[in-house]
């Protein structure tokens, strides 16, 4: 059985960086868990990852990345790099199922299981199945309100739960002040 889970969202707007995610894990046409925790701080809270795809590739993707930022602890994009390089050269970590959205007080990156390192132009990155409805919605109220980095992420990730049937409302979102 595919299972299916999460949106995850990060947005940077008004000198604040924000990441959120849904809590719903779905395996095949059921609901398995509601309230799962996608979104994570590390290096004393100076760095937040979120993740999508298979539950338990995903941590073990997220157990690496904590040890390649140990080994950088203060360059982000070299850890993130050695980790896409690790995960492509790797032939157990090749056939993992996750992505990771990764940010701190200066990057946003999305981390693939191709090797990918990516740093969207306009700092507005979704990942999961919501992924794509939510960086809409968030690009929408980031032109057009006066909504904090915290109320867009929210209201980009319910607008995508009330249309990806894989992300519910039972939304955490974390924050850091940029530069």
């Amino acid at each position: 059985m595919k299972s299916h889970s999460t949106t995850i969202l990060t947005i940077r707007h008004q000198g604040v960086v924000a990441m959120g995610g849904d809590g719903q894990v779905t395996v095949g046409n059921s609901i398995m868990k509601a309230d799962a925790v996608k979104i994570r701080r590390l290096m004393n809270d100076k760095v937040i990852t979120g993740f999508a795809g298979s539950t338990a590739d995903a941590f073990a993707l997220l157990e690496r990345f904590e040890a390649k930022l140990k080994d950088y602890p203060s360059n982000v994009p070299r850890a993130a790099t050695e980790l896409a390089k690790e995960w492509r050269t790797d032939r157990a970590l090749r056939r993992l199922e996750a992505m990771m959205a990764v940010v701190d007080a200066k990057h946003t990156l999305l981390l693939t299981g191709n090797g990918d390192v990516v740093q969207p132009t306009d700092n507005v990155l979704g990942i999961g199945s919501g992924g794509n409805y939510a960086v809409a919605a968030a690009r929408a109220l980031i032109a057009h309100s006066t909504l904090s980095a915290v109320e867009i992420v929210r209201t980009a990730l319910t607008i995508a739960a009330g249309i990806d049937i894989y992300t519910n409302t039972n939304i955490m979102v974390e924050e850091l002040k940029e530069g």
